[in-house]
């Protein structure tokens, strides 16, 4: 699969299948936003979803995919790394902040990061319309947040913390995003930098999240753990395998741009599952949010 993947680099086909891979993995992200938003701890959220994907990636590595060339083991240290910190501000941003005010304000502050950083990195270009698209995209997202903060009844005294938190995870977002197209590209087999990645990142959080688990008066139910585990993994390891296929095949920016209208399916689950209500002033900033969007990916 991956050899025909590699075949379509550089080619209208694959263009097209790396839209369709960011868009994809968008919806996931959007749904495994809706696991974290649930009443888990999401300090044991991400234990447990680390935990599950980390155990179903070892057969593949093992069995599956080619081992790694000498050069991509620093690669796949650096991307530990990098996700380790970024959780951290992310566990961080969720316990202290509102989910519907800090999940914006991480998505939108990741595009526009990132567009800038793959300019250095790889050298890639957009036009003043596709900048305009960034902007609007992120402009909407935060407006977004700041509509729940005002809305909302919230805790004031700890959203500053949180909020500081979000932008910290932001900027993660960006550095993983980059960090990890670079890696992909480093190597011959896209799957082998992903699942040793996903083995490797198994090592550093759960053990935190048992630390968190052992203290807690009141713990939660080891079925609840495992099955949120069980899910969240397998999102996981589908949304980020797509959108890492989606950066081997096309822009970095225009991919990175597209995975964050999962904001957008974050709302559309909510309303037509959670029974969250969206409103006009909301439905809009989602209009610009895919807009902007658009814009990115067409307007060149």
């Amino acid at each position: 699969m991956s050899d025909w993947v590699l075949s379509l680099e550089g080619t209208e086909a694959g263009r097209n299948l790396a839209f369709g891979l960011a868009i994809v993995a968008a919806i996931l992200h959007a749904v495994f936003g809706a696991l974290q938003k649930g009443k888990l701890d999401p300090w044991l959220t991400r234990g447990a979803v680390d935990t599950s994907y980390s155990l179903m990636s070892i057969p593949i590595v093992l069995f599956v995919v080619p081992w790694p060339e000498p050069h991509l083991w620093p690669l796949l240290f650096g991307a530990m790394i990098i996700h380790f910190v970024y959780k951290l501000c992310q566990a961080m941003a969720y316990e202290r902040g509102d989910y519907t005010v800090v999940y914006p304000v991480v998505r939108g502050m990741g595009p526009l990061i990132t567009v800038v950083a793959v300019g250095f990195v790889f050298g890639e270009s957009y036009n003043a319309l596709q900048w305009f698209g960034v902007v609007c995209l992120s402009a909407a997202i935060f407006a977004l947040a700041g509509v729940n903060l005002a809305q909302n009844k919230l805790d004031r005294r700890t959203m500053g913390v949180g909020l500081f938190f979000a932008v910290l995870t932001g900027f993660g977002v960006a550095a993983y995003t980059t960090w990890d197209a670079y890696g992909v590209r480093a190597t011959v087999n896209p799957f082998t930098f992903i699942f040793w990645l996903f083995v490797l990142e198994g090592i550093l959080f759960p053990p935190i999240s048992y630390m968190r688990y052992r203290r807690m008066a009141v713990k939660p139910a080891f079925s609840a753990m495992a099955s949120r585990g069980i899910i969240g993994g397998l999102v996981a390891i589908t949304s980020f395998g797509a959108i890492m296929f989606a950066t081997r095949l096309d822009k970095v920016g225009e991919v990175a741009v597209l995975r964050e209208t999962s904001v957008v399916f974050a709302a559309l689950i909510g309303w037509l599952f959670l029974r969250e209500r969206v409103g006009l002033l909301r439905a809009g900033l989602m209009v610009a949010i895919a807009g902007g969007a658009i814009l990115v990916e067409f307007g060149h």
